[in-house]
């Protein structure tokens, strides 16, 4: 039993209390340590690619695990997994704030993106079990919210905190937080599991292995140089055990990823939509928070401070994007919040240099936060419709994974075209490497728009006497009873 029944279902308030401040977390430490970085290099000394592994140290087994941590929710409960993803986090966040090191951050880093790769897809699993189907666009809206506020408001927290504080509290914030949620997780949150009760052990190791050969390769190849043997090994590793599992699943009798999915254009598209928008926002981040305290001379709070309209765009926007998702589907919201994202890093692209006013700057951040907005709460809908409710988890792990994979890959990829055109040497040859590695990223944020145009528009659904949309389960689906993968919803 994959859902409890209506009457049994646990409250809607509490799920998403518990599942979003619990990703809150985990979103927020992807990129909390980015006004921070500069302050860390100083007390613990580094290099340029020890910085991006402060960042991607994270971002590795997060990406490489969003799926075995998936198909364990399915098996033994997502509830109980998801508990130890808390507790997980939370350990691994008190070592990171316990740090001394730059390699003994990098390691505490590793094990909190493990504890977040178990929190992200099950959250998505349980406020889907818990929300009614016509009302889950809303929940979601909710949850992009706040997800989009952990993102962008990152850096701001990162700086104040190091600002009046110091760079460790970054971590020991999360301690309370993981402590407090622990207790409420049990007693709140109602058990669910998947169909099956066998976990597909070879297909998990080969698709966990195969992201690491590749995430790995991404973060190395601008340390190394992305034709270095030991590079192009890993992509070539990662590649194909990606392809033994794609011929694992077609084979195996209880697949973990069933292949017909990628027949949905809503599923194919959304996640590769997810991967380029990471790409683009995950860089342009990166390099921006830099440019506001290494070039403009703020300090970490001021830095934050100053990206506040990135940051509150999203908590004002992804609410009303999650009731239109409900209402129009989410097809032409996330085109326009990818255009928006576009639109922005143009304008700071076109204005960038040294001694650029922050009043010039705030239409780029305002733009971006509308469109991040508009970005999460759609996409969660749509990958979550797109596939039957029993392999919701595996689904919110694929569109995870596929995020975190860009956002690793955006990071490496403008850190190299911002080292090729410029570098830390003055204020003048920062810029000159900002701006084209800020072009990239609009490049590919309007490469996600034209390809969402692939995604089938809504189609009505069918209603019940009164007039009202029924809940998915009650919809017919196509391919009868041996085809349980409904139509696109957006």
């Amino acid at each position: 039993m994959t859902t409890p029944p209506t009457a049994a279902r646990p409250s809607v308030a509490w799920t998403l209390l518990l599942t979003s401040t619990a990703t809150f977390m985990a979103a927020l430490d992807n990129l909390v340590v980015t006004t921070a970085l500069p302050v860390i290099r100083t007390d613990l000394g580094g290099s340029l690619t020890d910085l991006e592994w402060i960042v991607n140290g994270y971002v590795l087994p997060f990406a490489c695990l969003l799926l075995l941590a998936a198909a364990l929710g399915d098996r033994f409960g997502r509830r109980r997994v998801f508990t130890g993803g808390v507790v997980l986090f939370t350990a691994a966040s008190a070592a990171a704030a316990l740090s001394g090191s730059t390699g003994m951050l990098i390691a505490s880093r590793a094990a909190q993106g493990a504890g977040a790769a178990v929190l992200m897809p099950l959250s998505l699993t349980l406020i889907s079990a818990s929300v009614p189907a016509e009302r889950r666009g809303t929940a979601f809206g909710i949850w992009g919210a706040v997800n989009g506020l952990a993102v962008a408001g990152g850096p701001l927290v990162g700086g104040t905190i190091t600002e009046h504080l110091s760079w460790h509290w970054i971590f020991w914030l999360n301690v309370p937080i993981g402590l407090a949620l622990l207790p409420l997780v049990r007693s709140r949150l109602t058990e669910s599991r998947g169909p099956n009760n066998r976990l597909d052990i070879i297909g998990t190791l080969l698709v966990s292995a195969g992201l690491f050969g590749i995430v790995l390769s991404i973060v190395r190849g601008h340390e190394h140089g992305w034709t270095n043997p030991a590079v192009l090994a890993g992509f070539t590793a990662g590649g194909l055990l990606l392809a033994a599992f794609i011929r694992w699943e077609q084979r195996s009798a209880a697949p973990m990823l069933p292949m017909r999915f990628f027949r949905s254009p809503t599923f194919t598209v959304v996640n590769f939509t997810g991967l380029v928008a990471f790409f683009g926002i995950f860089g342009s981040i990166f390099l921006l928070t830099q440019f506001l305290q290494l070039i403009q001379g703020y300090n970490p709070q001021q830095a934050g401070l100053r990206m506040l309209p990135w940051t509150a765009m999203p908590m004002l926007v992804a609410p009303l994007a999650g009731m239109l998702t409900d209402r129009i589907g989410g097809k032409y919201l996330v085109m326009g919040g990818m255009v928006f994202q576009a639109a922005g890093l143009a304008w700071f692209a076109v204005v960038n240099e040294p001694a650029v006013s922050y009043g010039t700057q705030v239409p780029g951040f305002v733009l971006c936060g509308i469109g991040m907005g508009m970005f999460f709460a759609p996409t969660g809908a749509m990958v979550m419709g797109s596939v039957p409710q029993e392999k919701e988890g595996i689904a919110s792990g694929v569109n995870n994974a596929m995020r975190e994979i860009g956002g690793a890959l955006g990071v490496a990829v403008l850190a190299s075209v911002f080292s090729a055109r410029g570098g830390y040497g003055s204020p003048q040859e920062f810029t000159d490497g900002i701006v084209p590695a800020l072009w990239v990223g609009v490049i590919a944020l309007l490469v996600a728009a034209i390809g969402m145009g692939a995604v089938p528009g809504r189609r009505p659904g069918p209603a019940a006497p009164d007039g009202t949309p029924l809940p998915r389960e009650q919809a017919p689906l196509p391919g009868g009873p041996a085809d349980r993968s409904p139509a696109p919803v957006a």
